[in-house]
């Protein structure tokens, strides 16, 4: 067995969407339409983004003002080389803006060429996006100099100043590394990817944990021995899935379980099918259902779901300390 830890890239990503309220919601729906508003607060201050409370009062802002689409740079820091979905492909600043009308700083993308252009105290000016939605994109970025070529607040709202108020907004939300493995959880992988389950444990008197751990967490000691098993299990617990969301590969009803594979003393979480929601129950006997074999690599994927195996169901006591 290769011992080298296997590494790769992570991308964990999903569109978080939620309600906006009125407060955001009114800041939002003047991005539509080319304009920028603040909230007052109670302190007589101009709040740009409007905050949903007022610090002071801890009651909700409702007095909104319009401020200005140029403004003046508070401070800023230069972003030479650009990651994927920041606001510009090529070196640009991140500043805090000080709009005309307004007693906070936005934070928002400043082209202006080149560092050497940048200063603080400098003048600068939104340049609205061609299509504009209802976030803050719809400022594209700030160039320098006043804006003559745009309206500012009070001046033509643009296309469609009727549109409803926006009310949603969906977030995309991404977190991309480089992960390395264990030397534990690499060999578990390479033994998925040969169609094998791999767990570990401390010696033969330990428990068999899959995935395996680098050590046992009940007395620290280190993971020696790997340990294969079966993939056949029973299910311990158990949740009927009826609702849907974003991104589901599977429609509702449907099963997610734990599995407790034969020989194992940790259950894990995985998809129970072939199975009517009302006939899953704990104790229930189950048998890996694999992808073929030219689809697998290093995932628990390679195993597409788990499925009744028509034996005679676990007693409760075989199981009853792994739920």
């Amino acid at each position: 067995m290769v011992n080298t830890p296997l590494s790769a890239p992570l991308n964990n990503a999903f569109d978080y969407t939620r309600s906006v309220g009125p407060t955001i919601g009114e800041f939002l729906t003047g991005l539509r339409r080319k304009q920028i508003i603040g909230g007052r607060g109670s302190d007589g201050r101009v709040y740009v983004p409007p905050p949903e409370f007022d610090s002071a009062t801890k009651e909700p802002i409702t007095e909104f003002v319009d401020v200005g689409s140029s403004g003046t740079v508070v401070t800023w820091s230069w972003v030479p080389v650009p990651y994927d979905g920041q606001p510009l492909e090529h070196p640009f600043a991140f500043a805090l803006i000080q709009l005309d009308g307004a007693d906070t700083a936005l934070l928002h993308a400043v082209d202006a060429g080149s560092s050497a252009n940048m200063s603080t105290g400098m003048r600068v000016h939104a340049r609205w996006a061609e299509d504009r939605v209802g976030d803050i994109h719809d400022i594209a970025f700030f160039e320098p100099g006043e804006g003559g070529d745009q309206p500012d607040s009070g001046s033509d709202p643009g296309p469609d100043p009727g549109a409803e108020a926006v009310t949603m907004i969906t977030t995309p939300v991404r977190l991309q590394y480089m992960h390395s493995a264990s030397a534990e959880e690499s060999y578990y992988l390479r033994g998925l990817a040969e169609g094998r389950i791999l767990g570990g444990r401390t010696d033969s008197e330990g428990k068999v944990y899959v995935p395996p751990r680098g050590a046992s967490p009940t007395d620290g000691r280190p993971t020696a021995e790997q340990v294969e098993l079966p993939d056949t299990g029973v299910v311990t617990t158990y949740c009927i899935v009826n609702v849907p969301f974003l991104g589901q590969r599977i429609k509702p009803p449907y099963i997610a379980a734990y599995v407790l594979l034969d020989g194992a003393d940790i259950a894990f979480l995985h998809l129970i099918l072939e199975c009517e929601p009302s006939e899953v129950r704990m104790g229930m006997r189950v048998a890996a259902k694999w992808k073929p074999r030219e689809e697998w690599g290093y995932t628990l994927e390679n195993i597409e779901y788990f499925r009744p195996t028509g034996e005679p169901d676990a007693d409760y006591d075989t199981y009853k300390h792994h739920l």
